[in-house]
């Protein structure tokens, strides 16, 4: 790891080691005895690009509440194509088969956005599940709120525009890394798109054409977010509604 990334792993880090720093929603929506009594339990965890959180159809042996960083949803056909079918930022966790009693899932979860999280353990997050109640209800608003989610993706990825989608995702991703500039590559998200490379640099440069991105050395920078915001589709405003919607009960002064 060069000079450069340990200085920002370290920097992610501190961002979830810190109490109640961390700025997951889902964690910090908690009573503070409950969080505390969690915390035990909960190990920093510095997640790279491409890291894999669970495999498709091997045992989940944990979950994660993301501080930073986002984590993709990915479906991988027989013949090795694979697109993205969800994204999970500091709105919610990884592990979503645990909340309704299940080991695996067909699909895998991998970081597209490197960033840090709190890892624990699957069985003693179930079993914290079964004695407090509050917190499985958190957990089930925001499978609630993250099943809407893939299927406005489903609707999305199938009647618009690449360039509306890819401002979507943009959106989103800026949304869950609270910065302007995050790293990509376009063949990442091509993947994340379901589209082939050529199709997201026709894209991207156009959007940078326009004013509304700087896009170089996988390296994306949102210049206008308003504008971005008027190009994209409906799907990223219903997207975060509904988020909102279910996920709005919770106490203020946690990310969003």
């Amino acid at each position: 790891m060069s000079k450069s990334a340990s200085a920002v792993a370290r920097h992610a880090l501190e961002s979830v080691v810190s109490p109640r720093a961390h700025q997951n929603r889902l964690l910090g929506s908690l009573p503070e005895e409950e969080y505390e009594r969690l915390r035990p339990h909960l190990i920093p965890t510095v997640l790279g690009y491409k890291h894999p959180l669970y495999e498709a159809n091997e045992p989940i042996e944990s979950v994660y509440f993301l501080g930073t960083g986002v984590a993709s949803l990915v479906n991988t056909m027989i013949n090795g194509d694979a697109a993205e079918v969800g994204t999970i930022g500091n709105e919610g966790f990884v592990g979503i088969p645990i909340l309704f009693g299940d080991k695996q899932a067909p699909t895998s979860v991998y970081m597209q956005v490197g960033g840090a999280g709190l890892k624990m353990k699957a069985n003693l997050f179930r079993a914290e599940l079964l004695r407090n109640k509050f917190m499985e209800r958190v957990m089930l608003r925001y499978a609630h709120a993250f099943f809407n989610q893939v299927a406005q993706f489903a609707a999305c990825n199938t009647l618009h525009r690449l360039e509306q989608r890819c401002c979507r995702w943009l959106l989103m991703t800026q949304d869950r890394m609270q910065s302007s500039d995050f790293p990509l590559t376009q063949e990442f998200l091509a993947i994340m798109l379901g589209v082939r490379r050529s199709g997201v640099s026709d894209a991207a440069g156009a959007l940078k054409r326009a004013g509304l991105i700087n896009y170089r050395r996988g390296c994306v920078q949102i210049l206008d977010r308003a504008g971005m915001e008027e190009r994209s589709c409906e799907c990223y405003g219903a997207i975060k509604r509904e988020f909102d919607r279910l996920l709005g009960f919770f106490p203020a002064g946690v990310a969003r």
